[in-house]
Order: structure tokens, then sequence, then C-alpha cells
């Protein structure tokens, strides 16, 4: 049996016609496709990564794994955190995936909470991150307003981030462990979490207040709203997820 501890990785699922030059044959079939970044970090920081599909049922894979992580993309529906579904992406969600997708917040949401159930470390990552609050009764920002720290990064991945987008963390956290006092970070994200979900906390944000980091105190868990697999440097959350897999992996019978 492998000594790596098995860590699931959450991906979207859309149709195929959504693809350029994609054959027609095929247009109402769906793929599931994973940032593989991801994977790459997690093996290499001695982890046994692993994609989750939507039909892989969440308390039964949670039985098996021994870390969870929730990947970026689509906005959270507003439907699972008491926002305006009225207040929506101007972006025809016909011609792009980004839109929304219930059916993966409604299995991500599962995810975080089995996974918490059962004491799995979880790392949410951007969207995960908010996905990770929403599981727990928080809500988020809708849409970020313009200001002088710039949460949409024009710069292409992998980056490190800009100057102007330095995250200041919570001493004695997690993320403070990782990183130190500050950590310059990339950020592609225009929404945020607003209130808190039971028990979580804001370990991290940017000068002009935007959550940037939360930790679930006593449990390994945490989210970070920038994107550790593309960063250029090593970035310690993926080694901390790996690690942390390893102590659960070890604490099982």
């Amino acid at each position: 049996m492998s000594a790596r501890p098995m860590i699931g990785i959450t991906g979207r699922r859309f149709r195929l016609d959504l693809i350029r030059g994609a054959d027609e044959r095929y247009g109402d079939r769906c793929l599931d496709s994973y940032m593989s970044d991801f994977a790459t970090r997690i093996a290499q920081a001695g982890g046994l990564p692993v994609y989750l599909s939507y039909d892989t049922d969440a308390t039964e894979i949670c039985q098996r794994l021994s870390g969870v992580v929730i990947t970026g993309g689509q906005d959270v529906h507003p439907a699972f955190w008491g926002g305006d579904p009225a207040v929506v992406r101007d972006i025809d969600p016909r011609t792009d995936p980004m839109v929304h997708d219930p059916a993966r917040d409604e299995y991500e949401i599962a995810l975080v909470r089995a996974a918490l159930e059962q004491g799995i470390p979880v790392l949410g990552v951007c969207r995960g991150m908010q996905v990770l609050n929403v599981a727990l009764g928080g809500t988020l920002v809708a849409d970020l307003p313009s200001g002088s720290v710039s949460h949409l990064s024009a710069e292409t991945a992998p980056t490190d981030g800009t100057a102007d987008h330095l995250v200041s963390f919570e001493k004695g956290s997690i993320a403070a462990g990782l990183f130190g006092e500050h950590a310059m970070t990339n950020s592609w994200h225009h929404q945020a979490v607003d209130r808190c979900g039971t028990g979580l906390v804001v370990t991290g944000r940017t000068s002009d207040g935007v959550v940037e980091a939360v930790e679930l105190p006593g449990a390994p868990v945490l989210g970070v709203q920038w994107h550790p697999e593309w960063m250029k440097s090593e970035d310690p959350a993926m080694t901390w997820m790996v690690q942390a897999a390893a102590k659960k992996r070890r604490s099982l019978p």
C-alpha cells in the first residue's frame, strides 16, 4: 500500500459544444476537466492526487481520502448563500461555462461538509475558499468594487502576484505559520467572503479589507483567495495540504 496520502481534487463539467472546434455530433455530451497544476504540485509535495467527479458520493469518498482540495472556477450561485439571483456576471451562460454551475456548487458543498464531519483536511482555493464559507452558512460579496487593490489581475498565470496584492496574516494562524506576517500573492476574483460561516475565522486580508485567508480553529482547514498552484515559486499551502493529509492518514487504523 502506498504511504502517500490520497488527496481528492475537484473540477468542473461543461458541454462539449462550448469548446471551439468540437465535433457537433457530440455537442450535447459533457466533459469533466481539472486544472493539472493542482495534481502536479500535490504529487511534487508527496501526495497522491485523484480527480473527483460530481458522481463520486461525497460521504463515501471522504472515507477513502486523506485530504480534499476545492479548486477555483465559476461564481457560487446566489441561491446557495442567500444572495440576489439578479446579481450575476454579464456573461452569456450559453457560450461561457464560467458563469454558474449549481451542480458543482451542490457537490462541492456536500464534499466540504463530509470532509469536516470526518476530520479530513480541506484546502479551499479562490472559489474553493468561498465554497468552504458557504458550506458553513456564510455569505459572499457578489461583486467587489474597484479600489486601491487589484483583485482581478491582468497578469497571465503563473505569477507570484503584484506588489499591491500584499496579504497580512493574523498571528498564531495556520497561514501566519506558513507565510509569515505578510505575503505577496496573485489574484483572479471578483467575489469574496463576506460574513463568515459557523466557526470560520478570517486570518488574512489585503489592505482594502478583502478577505484573503480563512481557517477553522482546531481543525486542518485552510482557505486562500489566491492560486497557490499558479505561483511561480513554491507555495506553502500545497505542502501544508499534503502534510496535513499525511498526518490524517497516519491516524487511521
